[in-house]
């Protein structure tokens, strides 16, 4: 079976990270959206909790996609998991410097593992979490950067202020 993750903070999804799902799950069997904890960033804007029910509600239908969490290193996580490939979506040629250098440290960590780039649809290679909440924060109409099944949650959790009453930004 070719198992693949795609692993990220997901803070919220995007409409560019359901396109990288999606083509993700047409190439491999499986794939797990991880949503990954990274213990030097702030505390997101949905909990790790929240982001897995979002990510399970865009792609519900999607039969060969699996939504996990984890606070482990990426590496560690893709062998405990028995997969062989890590998938990255690239929006530009600066993602693909600090990229790289994560795919040849988790090679080095997990020999087995690669990582497969997918470039970024032109029509999402501006969009990021962050400039999400920013425009939720604006009140701007999210219907061309977020699945619309999530619409309403992302304006709701922005109004109450995040996890803990306060707007974390976090660079991706």
């Amino acid at each position: 079976m070719r198992r693949a993750i795609y692993p990220g903070s997901f803070d919220p999804v995007t409409l560019g990270h359901l396109d990288i799902i999606k083509r993700a799950a047409a190439i491999f069997d499986e794939l797990i959206v991880c949503i990954s904890v990274n213990s030097a960033k702030p505390s997101g804007l949905f909990s790790p909790q929240e982001r897995m029910e979002l990510v399970r509600a865009v792609t519900e239908d999607l039969p060969n996609v699996r939504v996990d969490c984890s606070q482990e290193l990426v590496a560690e996580y893709a062998r405990r998991n028995r997969a062989r490939v890590l998938v990255k979506g690239l929006r530009a040629v600066s993602d693909y410097e600090s990229e790289i250098q994560m795919a040849m440290l988790n090679a080095k960590l997990y020999p087995k593992l690669d990582t497969v780039f997918l470039y970024t649809r032109p029509k999402y290679a501006f969009l990021s979490s962050t400039v999400v909440k920013e425009l939720a924060r604006y009140g701007a109409d999210l219907s061309d950067f977020v699945p619309r099944q999530i619409i309403e949650q992302v304006r709701a959790k922005v109004a109450r202020g995040g996890q803990d009453g306060i707007l974390h930004s976090e660079k991706e």
